[in-house]
């Protein structure tokens, strides 16, 4: 499951990666001719999109607070969710299939990583234990 779970991860990284760098490379009248959304709400989804790609693998490489990948999974669900609904009204079913899809490889990967098989490392808050 491990495996799974890491690989599921790398291909969402480079998706949301690629997503959300094309959304600051992109003019944003060319971005705003497809999607009737404001151009800079664009910039701000494309910004989560590549600290929830981030968020998908460097706390378990770096070993460091890997309890915020199911966040980062999480809070891509929230966006996909968006662009399910945001492409069923504009584009139709089919359009709307492939964040649909997305979306629950994402839960694939908040559920993997919080029940399955989730991560070790430092994740355990350093504030003073209480005692016994």
């Amino acid at each position: 499951m491990t495996y799974a779970l890491w690989i599921v991860q790398g291909l969402l990284a480079a998706l949301f990666l690629f997503a959300g760098v094309m959304k600051f490379i992109m003019p944003i009248e060319e971005m705003t001719k497809e999607v009737p959304l404001p151009g800079l709400f664009l910039r701000f989804i494309g910004l989560a999109e590549v600290l929830g790609g981030l968020g998908l693998v460097l706390p378990g490489l770096l070993r460091i607070r890997p309890g915020l990948t199911r966040l980062a999974a999480a809070g891509l669900v929230i966006i996909m969710m968006g662009a399910t609904v945001l492409s069923l009204v504009t584009m139709g079913v089919v359009a709307a299939l492939i964040p649909f899809l997305v979306g629950l490889l994402l839960v694939f990967v908040a559920y993997g990583r919080w029940r399955l098989a989730p991560l070790s490392g430092s994740s355990q808050p350093s504030a003073v234990r209480t005692a016994s």
